[in-house]
């Protein structure tokens, strides 16, 4: 395939024009991206633009521009072609091109729901999992301010896929205190599927997938040089930020480098120990190619200190940890390429991803006297430390458009080894293997669109010490159904199955977890999970109104729960996995509104509810609380030097009474987030500035996911943040 990729095809120029809808003046800045090729551009300040040296074909055109409707236009090019494009102007928010998606749909197109998320539009947090948290259906775990988990829609751990530089990453993440090992740096994106992902994504997908999208390259002939930092008043935390970006027609460059340290957080004045971290983030990437094919190489390599927090002791601002702490080095490394054919086009993306998680324990009681110094020096040797390396691939091929009919097909898979390297073993040394073929379809008419698929699955999991093989295999599909009532109301009903094979901890574990303070105790006769899930969601959108409701019941066979027993080993309680069928029901509403003839604010409110429950009627543990969310964002000056926005976000938690047997209930809560960013522009610089606060009323509070609740510890108090960035 790739020596036929080399075959002699005609070159055209593609040029044209865009301009405002409304006052026919040319538009400057406007972006325009052929994805099928990887090639994009920018207009001039006379609103044109042009490629050169495109090969004959059909082409999608994807132009946006900040105030703009996004366009999604067609094209044959056989000869040379300029075109005229108008814009229409929007108040509202602009429709992505969804990555995660088969088909690359805009997300008004996609059959399927999918949410994409600019991470300059998240309020800022201390890592990314918190951010996410401010989208509706998506929530966290947490342990303290530096360790936080994913929830979606009630779902966590291995039902959460997470996706980066376009390879699933694995890094131990069972663990309750292990957190997403990305830094937000470097990723410009997020598009969340909520829901069962198993048709494109396989084993662990059975709750949902995060699909973190990396930084472009500069455009076309361009250096791009930016630094930023950032000032964080209740954890003492700093972060710096450095980029370096240059584009040639035939290669890209960039690099990015990232570090924050905080010391513990603090409420009521009241620091909560060993809740410090650090982490340092670097991020790599080299693009070439030509019309025919294109390949991007991705590098990045993220460093984490993390203490556990397990109660109020020592008070001051160090940043150094005490023990107990994790440190976790881990690499990502990736190449995705691109082949043009006649009549279609190959995908391929390997990956490799080596996590080093250590976790150093206290090995001796201390007595009251002993200062931090010493106690910190107790860090000889690793109690646990486990090193895994995962070899992944995932090739696809999509045919040719023909008459609305799409079609994909591909195969995934992974070769994966875990190792212990510590005193203690909490999993055992094992190998697992992947493999999944699949196919899905995509056919549209007039208003309407489906889509469809099948997938087969087989997983082995060779345990090494207990000179075991474990095997699981699945059959998973889904169908989904979009449609276009008017102009301004959508349909959308979908039906999608998914799976997950039990992870090393859940057959495996024999062992005390420092993080998790129990003893934990898996079982080799644990089946897979399979769940089916419906999800319906109406959308209506005019200039100045938005409204939408997703409804969703997922019901799920032979789910996998840890319980407490009545045992102790050691002083610590044991825990057992056990296996229940469940269900989970739920859903979002929201508006958005921009009032005529206020065009300076924007008003988004939106609820979320998820309830869990075991077949025996008994509720499941770690659902989120129902709660609100009302932003309010005004724009304060909008000029072509000066952009002044503000914020204020109201966010409503409700009392959670529906728990498990090992769980209390929690409080109801009210947060109030506020801040301003204001963008100056020179001939060669722009400078950022933003000064935000969150917690503005220092409301004491514990979230029903902290894994510190059961000590009675609140979450973070008031957190005033001022930031800088300079872009070159």
């Amino acid at each position: 395939m790739l020596i036929i990729s080399t075959s002699f095809f005609a070159q055209h120029k593609l040029s044209g024009t865009i301009i405002d809808e409304e006052n026919n003046s040319p538009i400057t800045d406007v972006n325009i991206y052929i994805k099928s090729i990887n090639r994009g551009t920018t207009t001039n300040s006379n609103g044109t633009f042009s490629f050169e040296n495109i090969p004959t074909g059909k082409y999608i055109l994807y132009i946006s521009s900040l105030g703009y409707q996004e366009v999604h236009k067609n094209i044959i090019l056989n000869t040379n072609l300029s075109i005229d494009i108008q814009m229409h102007p929007t108040a509202l928010e602009l429709e992505g091109v969804l990555i995660s998606a088969p088909f690359h749909k805009l997300q008004k197109d996609n059959v399927r729901k999918v949410e994409k998320i600019k991470t300059t539009d998240l309020t800022d947090a201390n890592n990314l999992s918190e951010q996410l948290s401010q989208v509706p259906g998506v929530n966290q775990i947490s342990t303290g301010s530096g360790i936080g988990k994913p929830v979606i829609r009630g779902l966590s751990s291995n039902r959460v896929l997470v996706y980066t530089q376009g390879v699933r990453l694995e890094n131990q993440q069972f663990g309750e205190e292990h957190g997403i090992g990305v830094s937000s740096s470097g990723i410009e994106s997020i598009e969340i599927i909520k829901g069962p992902a198993s048709l494109l994504y396989g084993s662990d997908a059975i709750g949902g997938v995060l699909f973190l999208n990396p930084e472009r390259y500069a455009p076309l002939d361009s250096l791009n040089i930016d630094f930023s930092t950032k000032y964080f008043s209740n954890t003492n935390g700093v972060t710096t930020n450095f980029g370096l970006k240059k584009t040639t027609e035939k290669l890209k460059l960039l690099t990015r480098f990232s570090s924050q340290q905080h010391a513990d957080y603090q409420f009521d004045k009241t620091r909560v120990t060993n809740s410090r971290f650090s982490e340092y983030d670097l991020k790599t990437g080299i693009g070439f190619g030509n019309n025919k094919i294109t390949n991007d190489v991705r590098y990045n390599i993220n460093f984490s200190r993390l203490g556990i927090p397990e109660g109020i002791d020592t008070q001051n601002s160090n940043i150094k940890p005490l023990l107990p702490n994790q440190s976790i080095e881990n690499h990502i490394i990736s190449s995705h390429t691109k082949v043009n054919f006649n009549k279609g086009k190959l995908d391929l993306t390997f990956g490799y991803t080596f996590n080093n998680r250590k976790e150093y324990e206290e090995e001796h009681h201390h007595e009251e006297e002993e200062t931090e110094e010493e106690h910190s020096e107790e860090e000889l040797n690793p109690a646990l430390e486990m090193h895994l390396s995962t070899l992944n691939y995932n090739i696809k091929y999509e045919f040719q458009e023909i008459k609305n009919f799409e079609l994909i097909i591909g195969s995934q898979g992974m070769h994966q080894k875990n190792k212990n390297f510590g005193i203690e073993t909490l999993i055992p040394d094992a190998t697992t293997t992947d493999m999944g073929l699949f196919s899905t379809s995509h056919y549209h008419w007039k208003k309407h669109a489906l889509q469809f698929g099948l997938r087969y699955d087989y997983r082995n999991i060779n345990i090494t010490a207990l000179n075991n093989n474990k095997h699981f295999n699945s059959f998973n599909g889904a169908v989904g159904f979009k449609t276009d009532f008017s102009s301004k109301i959508t349909g959308r009903i979908n039906i999608a199955s998914g799976f997950r094979a039990p992870n090393l901890a859940e057959l495996t574990s024999n062992g005390e977890h420092e993080g998790s303070n129990r003893y934990e105790i898996g079982d080799l006769s644990l089946n897979n999970e399979q769940n089916i899930q419906l999800d319906l969601n109406l959308n209506y959108k005019n200039e100045h109104f938005e409204f939408f409701i997703n409804g969703f019941y997922n019901s799920i066979n032979d789910y996998i729960y840890i319980a407490p027993s009545s045992n102790f080993i050691e002083d610590a309680q044991v825990y057992n996995y056990k296996q229940e069928n469940a269900a989970l029901y739920g859903g979002e509403l929201g508006i958005h509104l921009h009032p005529h003839p206020f065009d300076w604010i924007h008003i988004n409110s939106s609820l979320e509810t998820v309830t869990g429950k075991l077949s025996n009627g008994t509720y499941l543990p770690l659902m989120p609380a129902n709660s609100i969310h009302t932003n309010l964002n005004f724009t304060i000056f909008k000029k072509p030097t000066l952009n002044t926005n503000a914020f204020i976000s109201l966010k409503n938690v409700l009392k959670q009474q529906n728990i498990s047997n090992s769980e209390t209930a929690s409080k109801n809560y009210d947060l109030v987030n506020l801040g301003v960013k204001s963008e100056f522009k020179t001939k060669k610089i722009i400078y950022n500035l933003n000064l935000g606060m969150n917690n503005v009323f220092d409301e004491q509070y514990i979230n029903h996911l902290s894994r510190l609740k059961s000590d009675g510890i609140f979450n973070q108090g008031r957190n005033i943040v001022l930031g800088v960035t300079v872009n070159l």
